[in-house]
């Protein structure tokens, strides 16, 4: 049986601008353009139609796919383990947060009592899943999936109020960089200030701190974008400069 694009659209729920899409990526072609220039497809064509919507659907991405089926010796069974295991990882922590968040509304109306360990279980898991998803990969590579895994547990385990002083050094660094900045000097009283409040929170986050550690993050802070990014929201040259007040803060 064949299908022109408008039939293929309403059997797949595909809109017909997203198959015209696939056709110009050479993802999804026609079996056969029609002398009146319609696009129509066949049997072979809806059953590659169905293979790619159920890959969109495990999270793959347009060239993962296409890549998947070009490539008949790909071992699409290890592909499928792989991001059956990303997606059971996403689903728990979608859940830890959802029972947290939960817990929390039933705590505000007076059903249930919440210890304060409980209390910061979601916000600290959703901190440790946003930092995997920019830097995990650059930060396991540079400092093994050990250092990291015993890093995130630390933080799981973190007492409230432990927490809860992270959050102000934070606060308090992003004053005292900015003030330092200001004055130029990266090896100022400011800045070297600076750099030390920035190492008592590395420190909540990584109870084996070192000087070759935050001499490294520095580095990292200037050549990666996303690190840039966070930092030049500070104030515009803070990357640089922090990354200089470092070199001499760590100095032996």
């Amino acid at each position: 049986m064949e299908y022109s694009i408008n039939k293929l659209s309403r059997l797949s729920g595909v809109t017909t601008r997203t198959l015209r899409y696939y056709d110009e990526i050479n993802l999804l072609k026609p079996a056969r353009v029609a002398s009146s220039g319609y696009r129509i497809y066949g049997a072979k064509e809806v059953d590659r139609l169905q293979q790619i919507l159920i890959y969109r659907k495990l999270e793959f991405s347009l060239d993962e796919i296409r890549s998947i089926l070009q490539k008949p010796d790909v071992d699409v069974e290890k592909v499928f383990e792989s991001h059956l295991r990303m997606l059971r990882e996403k689903q728990e922590q979608l859940n830890k947060l959802i029972h947290n968040v939960t817990k929390s509304m039933a705590f505000m109306k007076g059903e249930i009592t919440m210890s304060d360990m409980e209390k910061f279980e979601g916000l600290k898991q959703n901190l440790i899943d946003e930092n995997e998803k920019k830097y995990g990969e650059e930060i396991r590579s540079k400092y093994g999936d050990k250092a990291i895994e015993e890093s995130n547990q630390y933080l799981k385990n973190m007492p409230k109020e432990q927490y809860e002083e992270s959050i102000r050094l934070s606060q308090e660094f992003d004053q005292v960089i900015r003030e330092a900045l200001e004055t130029g000097d990266p090896a100022g009283e400011l800045a070297q200030k600076a750099c030390d409040l920035h190492r008592r929170w590395l420190e909540i986050f990584y109870p084996k701190y070192n000087k070759e550690y935050h001499k490294n993050l520095g580095e990292m802070y200037v050549c990666d974008e996303r690190f840039k990014a966070h930092y030049e929201k500070i104030a515009p040259g803070c990357t640089e400069f922090l990354r200089d007040a470092i070199m001499i803060y760590t100095r032996e």
